[in-house]
């Protein structure tokens, strides 16, 4: 079976283009269903660009997706897997439900403005080593209209109309903002708080028909389940008039109002008439009748070759296309009618970042960021704004922008490397500016270490507890500086504070000692480490023996050094990060001397001669100065073993309680003792056993007995 899927992968790879894999060859059939539809590779294919594609329609442009691998021919399909992509998301992968048969699940991203989408597959099996993964083309097509209903079909030459077009898929309509230019009409397609606009000027007299082209971005299916991507003409009629007033078309479509246009004027190019004289003076007003308010005024220079008249227009108020025609009178009597926007000089009054959903007047920026920038003011959309070393990232697409809001998206270099980015107009500056800072965020805490004992642990990795056998010598803090900063992420400079603490074996307190104002600075290997003051930043490694009146070589056993390292609130607009462990010196044991009180002792002893007794009397309260070892359980902290062992000199019967005359003698011995495992107790019973020799009696002898212990 094997030979002869290789066989078939044989031939898949000569009589396919480039070693590719049909996917029709590998699978029966592919089913995909969305919404309440469905749809099959083998039903519902369309030739589209030289391939065959799965035509699938939708009707929201984030659907969810299930499809289902049907009839897998090729035993060599084995861990058959669905490649990510960047058209969709995977929400249940793909799973062998029947032997032959698979299914996985997706949700699709924008189906609208997503661009040769397919399903790609592959397998682990050898025999796919060497070939393409196979792929499945994807169509996906909608249902679009676009309508133009006119209540008022009449128009005037020169004057621009605009209609809404409906539309019930508004984001797959395909338009441009600039004017087309026909012989009867000038017109443009534009998009306006969600709504399709259609914007029209007549040039000719009379009944006049337009018709406007529109594509969609997604095509439509027709009856004979042809890709079309051409809706149907937007076609009307309009009866067009003739002003009472001649119009003149001027070569500018808008004039700025500033200081010098005001004073010294801007030359123009109005359309001739016969009625025009030269070398004279006309009004410009915004209404017919008399006593209008003046607009501007016109000055006839002389007349062009072209059939147009040079002028000097100098403007004095402010206007709108929209608002209506302008009159250019002779005194207070109407001769022409013209029309251009007036519109004030580009200035810019504010601009606003947007953080975290919220747009600010901090314009703080940092290296490497993408931001949103919104600018106000006035005669901004005739404006081209850039900032100083910034990368313009706009999408044109859906920008939004007009004469007193623009819209703009930036990226700052990561090498940026001025402090005070500039807002230029073209080529003018506009005395606006963005302050690049540093990234100053707590980093978490893996570029420190602490070296004890030749040891060094990453902080960020260590325990709460430490035990350490010995004395600590050194006890060195550091850092990793190029470790804070990658090539895709920023931290800045880190501000930290080391809080210390020092207790004894008992809990007393032997020191506490804080150090502030620890700054790293992040190393070489930092995209902005040039860039970085540097005149603050401490040493990368510290002793911190320097800081301490005791130092860690003179601890006793189980001393604990109590370390907590934060990043200082005060640097950070956030809490920052904190971590907290303890050093703790311990040993299995320790050696000391100490003085009991065996009580009762009974020892076995060689018996004098004519004496009928093996044993030797129960004996009074003897003291013994033993010099013993305590030993500690090896996972708990400071906790004794229940028994400890030593020699030492003893006391026979240095209170007696027998009914014969004291027996006193000093002994050298070796004893052995069990203690009661509870803490908390002042009185305590220890029981005591060993042996030792008798320096008065000069013999060996064995003990046994209690004892008492008294804690202070």
């Amino acid at each position: 079976m094997r030979y002869l899927s290789l066989q078939l992968l044989l031939i898949l790879c000569v009589f396919s283009p480039a070693g590719a894999q049909d996917i029709t060859d590998l699978f029966a059939d592919i089913v995909l269903r969305i919404d309440t539809s469905e749809y099959s590779m083998r039903g519902d294919q369309v030739y589209y660009r030289d391939h065959q594609h799965l035509a699938f329609e939708f009707s929201e442009p984030n659907p969810v997706c299930e499809v289902t691998l049907l009839g897998i021919r090729l035993d060599s399909l084995k861990d058959l897997q669905l490649l990510p992509s960047g058209d969709f998301d995977i929400i249940d992968s793909l799973i062998m439900i029947e032997p032959d048969k698979a299914r996985f699940k997706v949700r699709f991203r924008d189906l609208v403005n997503s661009d040769y989408m397919k399903f790609s597959f592959k397998s682990t099996d050898s025999l796919w080593k060497d070939l393409p993964p196979p792929e499945l083309n994807l169509l996906p097509f909608t249902s679009t209209y676009l309508k133009l209903y006119v209540a008022n079909d009449k128009l005037y030459i020169g004057e621009e109309k605009v209609f809404e077009l409906l539309t019930n898929n508004i984001e797959n309509i395909q338009y441009d903002n600039d004017w087309v230019i026909t012989d009867n009409f000038n017109y443009r397609i534009s998009k306006s708080f969600n709504q399709i606009q259609l914007h029209i000027v007549p040039k000719t007299l009379g009944s006049q028909q337009i018709s406007v082209p529109v594509q969609v971005k997604k095509p439509i299916l027709n009856e004979n389940r042809e890709v079309v991507f051409d809706l149907p003409l937007i076609e009307q009629s309009f009866s067009v008039r003739q002003s009472r007033l001649q119009f003149l078309n001027v070569d500018r479509n808008e004039v700025t109002l500033d200081d010098s246009n005001r004073s010294e004027g801007i030359e123009i190019q109005i359309e001739n008439n016969r009625l025009l004289q030269m070398q004279k003076t006309y009004r410009i007003e915004s209404q017919e009748e008399p006593g209008g308010n003046l607009i501007a005024e016109l000055f006839t220079k002389n007349s062009l070759t072209n059939n147009r008249v040079l002028c000097v227009l100098r403007v004095y108020n402010y206007h709108r296309k929209s608002d209506g025609y302008l009159y250019i009178k002779d005194g207070d009597l109407a001769r022409f009618i013209t029309n251009f926007d007036i519109t004030p000089k580009t200035s810019v009054s504010r601009i606003s970042i947007l953080r975290d959903g919220l747009w600010t007047q901090n314009l703080s920026v940092y290296p490497g960021e993408i931001i949103n920038v919104k600018i106000e003011g006035e005669g901004l959309h005739k404006a081209a704004f850039t900032f100083e070393q910034m990368e313009d990232i706009t999408s044109y697409d859906s920008v939004i922008r007009g004469e007193h809001l623009a819209l703009y998206r930036f990226k700052i270099p990561m090498d940026v490397s001025l402090r005070r980015l500039e807002l230029f107009n073209g080529a003018r500056p506009t005395g606006r500016f963005l302050n690049v800072k540093e990234f100053q965020s707590p980093r978490p805490f893996d570029y420190l270490w602490i070296d004890y004992q030749g040891v060094r642990q990453a902080i960020g990795e260590l325990p709460s507890t430490i035990l350490i056998d010995g004395t600590i010598q050194n006890l060195v803090f550091g850092s990793e500086p190029s470790m804070i900063d990658s090539d895709d992420k920023l931290y800045g400079k880190q501000y930290l504070r080391l809080d210390i603490t020092i207790t004894g074996r008992r809990n007393e307190l032997i020191e506490v000692k804080t150090i502030e104002n620890i700054v790293i600075c992040p190393g070489i290997r930092s995209p902005r480490s040039e860039f970085y003051n540097s005149s603050d930043c401490g040493l990368n490694q510290f002793d911190l023996n320097k800081y301490f009146r005791k130092k860690t070589s003179n601890l006793e056993i189980w001393s604990q050094i109590k370390m907590r390292v934060s990043h200082q609130k005060d640097k950070y607009s956030n809490v920052g990060k904190t971590q907290e462990f303890d050093l703790i010196l311990r040993k299995d044991y320790s050696f000391d001397m100490e003085v009991s009180f065996p009580a009762g002792l009974i020892t076995v002893s060689k018996p004098e001669e004519g004496s009928d007794d093996n044993l030797g009397q129960l004996t009074g309260i003897s003291i013994a100065m033993i010099a013993q070892f305590t030993f500690y359980h090896p996972e708990k902290i400071n906790v004794q073993r229940p028994y400890k062992i030593g020699a030492g000199f003893l006391a026979l019967n240095l209170f007696n309680f027998s009914d014969e005359s004291a027996n006193r003698d000093i002994g050298i011995v070796i004893l052995g003792s069990l203690y009661p495992t509870t803490k908390d107790v002042k009185l305590t019973f220890p029981l005591y056993f060993g042996g030792g020799y008798q320096l008065k009696n000069q013999k060996w002898f064995l003990l046994l007995g209690p004892g008492i212990r008294i804690r202070l």
